[in-house]
């Protein structure tokens, strides 16, 4: 037996591999966050290239991924795996070694683009673990988006109060190179394949639209949103991505099919997957801003400030740890319970948890036991969203397209998630304490916990456009033949 064609193992050591790989992904995207700072410090470089440090990551992630999906799809799940694994342990070792902005956001941005980890190992989950137990493998890999972000963040702190930056990459590469070897010595390959052409102008088409709309959003409040570059860079992302719905459905083997991505179920559950990435980048990026304001400022400053607790970085990463922790059990609980109540009502119940998190943080946020409260309720909405909507896209396409399909749900998440932190970051910068320099007052901060709320309130009624069970299998019966070769045609349209 090689070690490249592993005999099988049991689907719980291949889920257990798979989350420590999703795990290993999501330390690195929000470890460098509580950084940013220092590095530029260190580098001797400007904020602006600074966030291009997570920027970058975000981009090539959101081009990446379902690109390398698609593959997955083609040339087996588990043999894109680890490829992106090995991209991501490179990238890893370029930025722990990089000496400047410019080599450090080249590797970020190559460790980026191992972010269709995710779509892989659901699809992987999906082909081998038995029918009654995919929604908890879902449910729980589902949960390690959240697990990673909070201890990231945690371990950040205590790395940077010892160690150099450097370290952060070091440390995060242990659990990269453990999981890799594992996956490729452990994991089967999934035996469903859509055999196809790489449809290579589709995949610049996408690339180029989203990297054009990512950039627009991250840098629309540096640039200005009513800029000529912001206004601009938006132009070339919508014409960049209408010609790729154009280009995939003239080619006659596409790289995501159109009728895929227009039918109900498909299309409704990225569109909430958009608000979910909102509200929970509107909560989480600031619960730890605010808990640290007064920490660092001027005592004439820091004198005017009269809310936040003045806490660390540490502190300040303990109070996401709440919401991790009951992500991990609720996930996987989720995706049992799936099977009685479906995943749809579970996805409108996550979202209203969610906004009554949110909500509650706007209310109530003098002490430390409020915020806990508040992102404990936060962390198990967004563990039954996040579960849910991976269960939703399994349900609603063909095994055949589950990469692909999984792959364009996590860029929607994305896309939500960088909306979200920057229409946070603008409503911190409208709002601000005079003659401080910029200090957010606390309406700033309560602002966007309404916002966040309210986009979780309008996620839930979404989720009652996505099509129940029945209506699934009414639309099951009459999916053309061509759907089962991974040519899903459009059954009930989002009109």
């Amino acid at each position: 037996m090689s070690a490249g064609t592993p005999g099988r193992v049991r689907p719980s050591v291949t889920l257990v591999l798979l989350a420590v790989a999703c795990v290993s992904y999501v330390l690195q995207q929000t470890l460098v966050v509580p950084a940013l700072p220092t590095i530029q410090r260190d580098l001797n470089t400007t904020t602006t290239w600074s966030t291009w440090v997570f920027t970058g990551f975000l981009l090539t992630a959101a081009v990446a991924t379902p690109l390398l999906g698609k593959l997955g799809d083609t040339y087996g799940k588990k043999r894109l795996l680890v490829i992106a694994m090995m991209i991501f342990a490179v990238g890893t070792v370029g930025a722990a070694l990089a000496d400047s902005i410019g080599v450090l956001i080249a590797a970020r941005a190559l460790q980026g683009a191992a972010g269709a980890l995710f779509p892989l190992a659901f699809g992987i989950v999906r082909d081998e673990l038995p029918p009654e137990r995919v929604g908890m493998g879902l449910g729980l890999l589902s949960a390690t988006f959240g697990v990673g972000g909070g201890a990231g963040l945690v371990l950040s702190g205590v790395i940077l109060e010892h160690l150099h930056w450097s370290w952060l990459f070091w440390i995060g590469l242990a659990p990269v190179i453990g999981a890799l070897v594992l996956v490729w010595r452990l994991v089967p390959e999934s035996p469903v394949r859509t055999p196809s052409r790489v449809d290579w102008l589709g995949a610049l088409t996408l690339s180029a639209g989203l990297s054009a709309l990512l950039v627009a959003l991250s840098e629309g409040e540096r640039w200005g949103w009513l800029s000529a570059a912001t206004l601009g860079t938006g132009m070339v992302a919508v014409v960049a991505l209408c010609l790729w719905v154009l280009v995939e459905l003239r080619v006659p083997e596409p790289m995501v099919q159109i009728g895929m991505m227009r039918d109900r179920a498909v299309f409704w559950t990225n569109a909430v997957a958009v608000i979910a990435g909102f509200a929970m980048f509107g909560t989480f990026l600031l619960v730890p801003t605010f808990v640290q304001m007064g920490a660092g400022l001027p005592e004439a400053i820091a004198s005017q400030v009269h809310y936040g607790f003045a806490a660390s970085v540490i502190v300040a990463g303990l109070y996401l740890l709440p919401s991790s922790a009951v992500m991990l059990v609720v996930g996987p609980v989720g995706g049992i319970l799936e099977g009685r109540v479906g995943a749809r009502a579970l996805t409108g119940v996550g979202f209203v948890v969610l906004a009554l998190g949110a909500l509650a943080l706007a209310v109530a946020h003098s002490d430390g036991a409020q915020i806990v409260v508040a992102m404990t309720l936060i962390g198990i909405g967004v563990g039954l969203v996040y579960a849910m909507l991976a269960k939703l896209i399994v349900d609603a396409v063909p095994r055949e397209v589950t990469g692909v399909a999984m792959g364009m749900n996590t860029v929607m998440r994305t896309i939500g998630g960088v909306i979200g932190g920057q229409v946070g970051a603008a409503v911190l910068s409208a709002v601000t304490i005079p003659g401080t320099g910029g200090v957010p007052e606390e309406g700033a901060f309560t602002i966007m916990f309404v916002l966040a709320g309210a986009a979780a309130l309008i996620g839930a009624l979404g989720t009652l456009r996505i099509p129940g069970r029945r209506a699934r299998a009414r639309a099951s019966a009459g999916r053309p033949e061509g759907a089962a070769r991974g040519r899903l045609e459009p059954v009930d349209r989002a009109s």
